[in-house]
């Protein structure tokens, strides 16, 4: 029964945010120091500040520029109220220069440009973040720091909220770490991911004949089945997650996201009705090198340092698939103790591919024609 209990709270935690099926609620705030200057870019999802200060006038559910523009003043007051930049110890004023709107793959966002100019050069950088925390702990900043010709990364959450920034040229290795982190987070946050990887998992630890799922004989037939699905999954994704990185191929995102929920809803339905049998390898493959795109646009948010491209897209990479097999690590010993009972056979493996299929499905429909069914 404990394993029971386990698995369905392993379910419940990848399920608990259906509605941010790919990207939860992030800031891209860019800062350049030069001097005494900090110029600043702040872009913010303006799904999350309708939320937070309302800014569909109409109430259409459609924000337009004109209401954005009409928020100017608004929305740079509760922004920057959110966020303090100093050095040594004293504040450094923030005014800003500029308005814009601009599209990420998960919407539109307001742009806010700025300058923060301080009583000396700077070679502590120190900033507080806590833009929407009040409202979605969940929230996250992420910071692109550009000094001297060279780039790194950090996160702001509520528990880092406040950091520091020696301005120094940052070590290949930190550079490398940075990108990693973001992997590994990515792919925790992914629920379209993980789902679609969960899907082509579950049945690793059965067999279907006559028509019906039955339990492996040994361990190590599902363990070899995993192998062949991420090992697929990763090579995949490596591909196009490079040459999207590189500018060597693009594709739309609309047409990018709508794909990886197609994927997610046939990874789940060929558990119930095989097509793919016990190819799910291929399916990872051929899938795979969809959700390489999804990657890559997350990637390209972030921002990447030119003078270190390659090493922060192998860092990134890497972070993906360290947080893909902390998931396979956790899934597959639970799976395979529960493979013979009819909670996993019928409930999790049947009933849990036919949820899988359902959500993704809304998430289809939702991104191939800009709908917002999910409100939860």
């Amino acid at each position: 029964m404990r394993w029971q209990v386990a698995l369905l709270w392993l379910a419940a935690c990848l399920l608990a945010n259906p509605a941010q099926a790919h990207k939860p609620s992030d800031s891209y705030l860019a800062l350049a120091v030069d001097g005494r200057a900090v110029n600043g870019q702040w872009d913010i999802a303006l799904r999350d500040l309708d939320f937070a200060i309302g800014l569909d006038a109409n109430g259409d559910a459609a924000i337009t520029w004109g209401e954005v523009k009409a928020k100017h003043a608004e929305i740079d007051a509760y922004a920057l109220a959110r966020l303090r930049l100093g050095s040594d110890g004293a504040d450094c004023p923030t005014q800003v220069t500029d308005h814009l709107i601009d599209d990420h793959t998960d919407g539109a966002y307001a742009v806010i440009r700025f300058r923060a100019d301080c009583p000396a050069p700077v070679g502590v950088l120190e900033a507080t973040y806590r833009l929407f925390f009040d409202i979605d702990p969940q929230h996250k900043g992420l910071l692109r720091l550009e000094y001297g010709g060279a780039a790194s990364t950090a996160v702001f959450t509520p528990e880092k909220a406040s950091q520091r920034f020696t301005l120094e040229k940052p070590s290949a290795l930190g550079q490398f770490l940075d990108y990693g982190r973001e992997g590994v987070w990515h792919i925790w946050i992914g629920f379209d991911h993980i789902l679609f990887l969960l899907a082509l998992l579950l049945p690793a630890v059965a067999y279907r004949q006559a028509g019906k799922w039955e339990a492996v004989a040994a361990f190590r037939p599902a363990f070899v089945s995993v192998l062949k699905i991420v090992t697929a999954f990763t090579i995949a994704h490596s591909i196009t997650l490079s040459l999207a990185t590189l500018k060597l191929i693009s594709l739309p995102s609309r047409l990018v996201e709508s794909t990886i929920a197609a994927s997610v809803v046939a990874a789940a339905l060929n558990n119930v009705f095989p097509l793919f049998r016990e190819r799910r390898w291929a399916m990872a493959f051929l899938f795979g090198l969809i959700h390489g795109f999804g990657f890559a646009s997350v990637l390209a948010d972030l921002g990447l340092p030119q003078q270190a491209l390659a090493l922060a897209l192998v860092g990134f990479n890497l972070g993906v698939e360290a947080g893909q097999l902390a998931i396979v690590a956790v899934f597959l010993p639970i799976a395979y103790l529960l493979r013979r009972t009819a909670f996993y056979r019928r409930l999790v493996l049947i009933g849990g591919s036919l949820l899988i299929a359902a959500l993704a499905a809304v998430w289809l429909a939702e991104r191939a024609f800009d709908l917002k069914l999910l409100t939860f």
